[in-house]
């Protein structure tokens, strides 16, 4: 863990670096096996899934394109809200596609159900929940990932594309963050 002011701020880390990368590729190469021949559209879920969208799409080397949709539920606050809107929209049409939507964390699942809906909605053929963080102990909706890449506990955890405050997303590990830091 290299020296950093954002360092100070990470109670202990959940995740290596080691760890992410191993089990991002794994991840690929499972969505290589069930959407090879498919084109699928990877989605992803704005602003906490950037760095995980791009490690995943270049380690599933499946023909596929890219998508961003950008959805708020937590107002800079550390729990959802539970009311979902669209901050940023689809700008092509996914009628017909099988849709990978790829997010940070699920959580109290109100996003995720909220999209699921939304894309079914717009006319995907599928819809595919990738998740790089699952924290059931927070779910409010019946909603499962399809693939996750790990179960983590109720803490607030921040690096990796998450965020608090738009804080901490390339702190290239997931750590908890100490509760000073966002009391």
């Amino acid at each position: 863990m290299a020296n950093s002011e954002m360092n100070q701020d990470i109670l202990k880390v959940l995740v290596t670096e080691e760890e992410l990368q191993a089990r991002v590729q794994a991840m690929g190469d499972e969505l290589y096996e069930k959407f090879a021949g498919k084109n699928p559209l990877f989605l992803s879920v704005l602003k906490g899934s950037f760095i995980f969208m791009a490690d995943l799409v270049r380690a599933c080397q499946v023909k596929s394109d890219v998508e961003f949709i950008a959805v708020s539920s937590y107002e800079n606050a550390t729990s959802s809200s539970g009311r979902v809107k669209i901050t940023r929209d689809l700008q092509e049409d996914i009628t017909g596609r099988h849709i990978i939507v790829v997010e940070d964390i699920l959580d109290s699942g109100n996003t995720l159900a909220f999209l699921v809906n939304y894309l079914k909605a717009r006319g995907a053929e599928s819809v595919t929940i990738v998740t790089l963080l699952d924290k059931p102990a927070r779910r409010e909706k019946a909603v499962h990932a399809d693939l996750a890449g790990f179960t983590i506990p109720d803490e607030f955890v921040v690096g990796y594309g998450l965020d608090f405050a738009q804080r901490y997303r390339n702190v290239p590990y997931i750590g908890v963050l100490r509760p000073e830091a966002y009391a």
